[in-house]
């Protein structure tokens, strides 16, 4: 059973736990960490999405953000950050090879697999420049379908106006471009 902080509005645990079901079921606030993997081409910038496993509990089979997960109880974001990079991807990424880019909320309630699911989050958002070759991931079967290079304002335009292959937080994305554009 995975055990989460609960936390305040500005992502600080607050002492007390719950586990990521009761989270989820409930809506309780909770932490999480987001890594976008991005490559610089001539004009902007590619991402690297993962197309979530159709047994997620939640968006199956929607491309989503490079890598995501929940921050254990007790744990910090950045080594969850990396954690989740090796699990889901297999890319065992440094500390210093992780740009903090700034935090958002995430709220929402909605029904996947016949049951509501309400989630309530202060995410972490952290950038991963490195090279990566999809061709060298090793992809956590359980969690991740394929990855997939898109253009980054192709899939923020997209995400206006619908949301039949993308489930990638729009707050996440506009954290992102701040943090690409404005060096």
């Amino acid at each position: 059973m995975e055990i989460l902080d609960i936390c305040d509005e500005k992502g600080i645990p607050t002492g007390e736990t719950v586990s990521r079901d009761d989270a989820h079921r409930d809506g309780v606030l909770h932490r999480t960490a987001h890594v976008w993997i991005v490559r610089k081409k001539a004009g902007g910038y590619d991402i690297l999405l993962q197309k979530r496993s159709m047994e997620k509990e939640s968006f199956p089979g929607l491309y989503d953000t490079s890598s995501a997960g929940h921050i254990p109880a007790g744990e910090e974001p950045v080594p969850s950050a990396l954690r989740e990079l090796q699990e889901e991807l297999g890319i065992a990424a440094k500390p210093e090879e992780l740009s903090f880019a700034g935090m958002f909320r995430i709220q929402y309630e909605k029904e996947f697999h016949g049951k509501m699911f309400r989630d309530n989050e202060v995410t972490w958002v952290y950038v991963y420049e490195e090279p990566v070759e999809i061709s060298a991931l090793s992809l956590q079967a359980s969690e991740v379908d394929e990855v997939r290079w898109f253009d980054l304002e192709e899939v923020s335009l997209e995400i206006q106006t619908k949301r039949d292959r993308f489930c990638v937080p729009s707050d996440g994305l506009r954290v992102l471009r701040e943090y690409l554009y404005t060096d």
